[in-house]
């Protein structure tokens, strides 16, 4: 039996230029972290005494005995991707998915984590990265870009850097103590709706020919971000850069953002935050909030106290928590 943990991950800029639409020919950047809220996927060889050969346990009890007869894509293909039979899968996460925090990609990280470890296989990080990617985005012909997977992989502050031969990794070098204080100035919030990220994702793609300027833009602001929290300037700073790139991120579909979205938006604003944006695809799921300690106590005021997250930045990734020989 096996289990492993896998971050989800915050995006702060440069989200869309990872689409390879746009980073093939323009190099694509993007600024990010994983934090302390996880998925966990445990996997053991299946009895051979039931009727069926596998099963697979999330939200519901799947039973099968052929991979083809799972309506799960990402699990159908990696279990056909990998050979893999006679198996039991089990899932569980800190938070619910389709919320903007990257839970598909960091999901299908750990599944294949787990598969290989089942094969008796151990794969390094960029390997795992390399294979979600492949199955989101060519088995399960699953429209997005591919930060979720590398960030939630390798885990850490990062600015990821990708062309059309890959993508780069660089940990920013930042002090604890700004980190820190970075860390407590952020604020991560459920708006109370999910999203289909795939939708979203799909109409962004169609729109990059005329969105050029705007991700170029986006992109720009992961240099500036990065420079603020590597540098001994205002934090503040970058509490702005996360409203102007919300507002470019905006134009770039008109399924991004909504009427129950921008009146969210206007509240923690008005106050006293000084910017945020909807984490991953938008429509829903989550917001995350820059606002110093005075306009955090007013913005919490705001919301249920379920709705809010409290989180740390994680330096892991993926993990094996557990593992024994059955």
């Amino acid at each position: 039996m096996f289990t492993t943990r896998t971050p989800f991950r915050m995006s702060f800029f440069g989200g869309g230029t990872d689409f390879p639409e746009y980073y093939k020919e323009y190099g694509g950047s993007v600024l990010s972290a994983t934090f302390n809220k996880y998925s966990y996927v445990t996997v053991r060889a299946f009895p051979s005494l039931f009727e069926y050969k596998n099963q697979f346990t999330y939200s519901k009890i799947v039973r099968f005995n052929s991979p083809d007869e799972v309506e799960h894509p990402l699990v159908r293909e990696a279990l056909k991707f990998l050979n893999v039979n006679g198996i039991q899968i089990s899932y569980d996460a800190d938070l619910p998915a389709r919320s903007g925090i990257g839970s598909s990609s960091s999901f299908a990280v750990g599944l294949l984590n787990e598969l290989h470890l089942f094969k008796g296989e151990k794969l390094t990080k960029a390997q795992l990265a390399d294979e979600a990617i492949y199955l989101e985005r060519t088995l399960c012909r699953e429209a997005g870009g591919i930060q979720d997977q590398v960030a939630v992989a390798f885990g850490g502050l990062n600015r990821i850097d990708f062309n059309s031969d890959g993508y780069e990794i660089h940990p920013l070098k930042i002090s604890e103590e700004r980190l820190k204080e970075f860390n407590s100035n952020l604020m991560l919030i459920f708006t109370g709706f999910s999203h289909f990220s795939g939708e979203v994702a799909v109409t962004q793609q169609e729109n990059i020919p005329q969105s050029i300027s705007q991700l170029n833009e986006m992109k720009a602001l992961v240099k500036q971000g990065e420079d603020i929290l590597t540098g001994c300037g205002n934090l503040n700073e970058f509490g702005k850069l996360l409203d102007r790139t919300w507002r470019l991120k905006q134009t770039l579909s008109d399924k991004i953002s909504n009427e129950r979205i921008n009146s969210i938006y206007s509240s923690v604003i008005n106050a006293g935050a000084l910017g945020g944006k909807i984490l991953g695809a938008g429509s829903g799921g989550f917001l995350l909030v820059y606002a110093e300690e005075d306009s955090r106590e007013k913005i919490k005021k705001l919301f249920e106290p379920s709705r809010i997250i409290p989180f740390k930045f994680e330096f892991e990734g993926t993990k094996l928590i557990y593992g024994s020989d059955e």
